[in-house]
């Protein structure tokens, strides 16, 4: 059975930075990939970033600018630094492992960008 956990979501001001961890529990050596997603609400979950296991990074358009996904090298472990944030990005952060063919996904951890 994997699980994974994310933790460091909360509230924060606009411009302020959080980062986001990710842990990957269970009978399992490593992943293909591990990313991020969000969902606002009443939105789709979309992606974030994503980390595969030969170190290539993907990030969507609005964040490869202020957004940094890193992972352990065992690909078990990813974070998320998010720099200048803005309302806009408050939503629900998922953390997803992607091991073929099957998806796995966290709980989520709320991040609110308010003043």
């Amino acid at each position: 059975q994997v699980r994974l956990v994310e933790s460091g979501g909360g509230l924060v001001q606009p411009g302020g930075s959080l980062r986001l961890s990710c842990a990957a529990s269970g009978n399992i050596f490593s992943f293909d990939a591990m990313g991020w997603y969000r969902q606002a609400p009443g939105k789709e979950r979309d992606l974030v970033a994503v980390l595969t296991k030969d170190g290539s990074t993907n990030y969507a358009d609005s964040m490869k600018d202020r957004f940094t996904i890193s992972g352990d090298n065992a690909l078990k472990t990813v974070y998320l630094q998010m720099n200048s944030l803005k309302p806009e990005d408050t939503a629900v952060y998922y953390c997803n492992a992607y091991l073929v063919p099957t998806s796995y996904w966290g709980q989520g951890t709320q991040v609110t960008v308010s003043s």
